[in-house]
Formats: structure tokens, C-alpha cells, sequence
């Protein structure tokens, strides 16, 4: 058993790597107990990929899932491939319109996967993360986004300024997200070759990532909280993209 060996517990997330990435699946493991007939389809499926099944006590699972709550099933996979600053300019030259996030510092991996699922919801190209500072791709955000981990190009680069300058360099406009800005996020141009930069947890963007922003927009928020958790923030930008996307055509 490898070190680098992915875990992936529950049943919309093994659902959604036995859909998009079978290839990856190295043994499945199920309750011995359970009932779920749909426990019972994903073996099925798995079978039919020449994957292995295996039927184990619920004690092994609690221990391989590393306290996510894995409904009956955890996934044994091999690691996936980090994509870097190459593949991300590939994936750039490859959209015509290309739509990118980047997530300056998010460390909590539910805040993690649930800004991958919108960004899969979304269409978005890639999402961009920094190499430190940030929460790794692990069974908690494959379980949170929904299997959207496994459908979506995450790029983890090792100096996030210099990369949101090469990407200015290649025509992409950066929007990032500040409560403290003048700027509506409704009043930014969202429609062309665009980058939502969202600040982590607590301290926001980093210096040099704001500096790199073209342009700094806030979510107005007429009630009295004032500020949005990260994910639900980028829930909203990236949805506000997408509908300024399709009205154009």
C-alpha cells in the first residue's frame, strides 16, 4: 500500500470517481453489515471495471476515512497527478474563454471542497492553489465538493504572484475579492478571459496576490453581517461570471 495512496469515503463521491475516473480506483471496500442498495450498485459498478471489492468491518473503514463520514464505503486510489504552471497555460490556450479561481490561503478543506463544487457547477477552466498555505485535495474535500474534486483541473503553483503575472501576461483579467473595496462585484466586467481571486480564511489575500489583482469588487451586502465564509463568497462571484457569460452569448 502506497504512501501517497487517495482515500475517497462516501457514496456520492466513490459515485463520482467510479464515473470520471475508474482508471485511478485501485480496491473498493464496503461495509459487511450495510444494506444500502446502493452500496450494492457502486460494487457492482466497480466489478464490472475488474476493480477489486472487498467487505470490511465498519472499525477499518472509520480508520481509513480518517473521520469522514464514509456511509459505508471508502476508495482506495492512486494518487492523481499534480498539474502545474505548464498544464495551466495548456488549459489557457485550450479555452477560448477561459474562466479561472484562484484561492490565495484556503486552509479548511470543507471551505476547499465546497469552492470546488461551485467552481465545477460553474464551468469554470481551473482553479489555481498555492503549494503552501493551502488545504490539501484529501478525503474531506472530495466528500465536500461532491465528486467535483475529480472532475475539475486543480493547479497547485509554487509562487502564486508570479503566476497570476504570467497568466496577465497571456491576456487573462484578475477580479479579486475584497470586502473593504469600492467597487460592486455587479459593476465588473466578467464576461472575457477572467481570473475570481478569493482571499483565505480570516487574513484574505496575501500583499502581493492584491497587488496582481486588475481590479478589487466587493459583494454588497445590504444586512448587517460583514463578511461571507470563503466558499459561499465564491459561490456568488463565480455564479455572477457565469450569468454575465451566458447573456452574452
Amino acid at each position: 500500500m502506497a504512501d501517497n495512496d487517495r482515500w475517497i469515503a462516501g457514496i456520492n463521491a466513490a459515485a463520482s470517481v467510479l464515473e470520471h475516473e475508474a482508471i485511478s480506483v485501485l480496491e473498493v471496500m464496503i461495509e459487511a453489515r450495510a444494506r444500502n442498495p446502493r452500496l450494492a450498485e457502486l460494487a457492482e459498478r466497480a466489478r464490472g471495471e475488474g476493480i477489486a471489492v472487498r467487505s470490511v468491518g465498519s472499525e477499518v473503514l472509520d480508520r481509513m476515512s480518517g473521520g469522514v463520514r464514509h456511509q459505508g464505503i471508502v476508495l482506495r486510489c492512486a494518487a492523481a497527478r499534480s498539474l502545474d504552471e505548464n498544464d495551466l497555460m495548456a488549459l489557457l490556450e485550450a479555452s477560448e474563454r477561459p474562466l479561472l479561481l484562484v484561492l490565495d490561503g484556503v486552509q479548511d478543506p470543507h471551505n476547499l471542497g465546497a469552492c470546488l463544487r461551485s467552481a465545477a457547477a460553474a464551468g469554470v477552466t481551473a482553479v489555481v492553489l498555492p503549494k503552501d498555505r493551502s488545504a490539501p485535495v484529501n478525503a474531506t474535500v472530495h466528500k465536500t465538493s461532491a465528486g467535483a474534486a475529480d472532475r475539475i483541473a486543480v493547479v497547485r503553483v509554487t509562487n502564486l504572484a508570479r503566476t497570476l503575472e504570467s497568466l496577465k501576461q497571456a491576456g487573462v483579467w484578475f477580479v479579486g475579492l475584497d470586502g473593504e473595496a469600492e467597487a460592486s462585484l455587479y459593476a465588473m466586467d466578467l464576461r472575457g478571459a477572467v481570473g475570481i481571486v478569493m482571499g483565505g480564511e480570516g487574513e484574505g489575500m496575501r500583499r502581493l496576490t492584491r497587488e496582481r489583482c486588475d481590479f478589487l469588487a466587493r459583494i454588497p451586502m445590504p444586512g448587517e453581517m460583514e463578511s461571507l465564509n470563503v466558499s459561499v463568497a465564491t459561490g456568488i462571484a463565480l455564479f455572477e461570471a457565469m450569468r454575465q457569460r451566458q447573456a452574452a452569448g
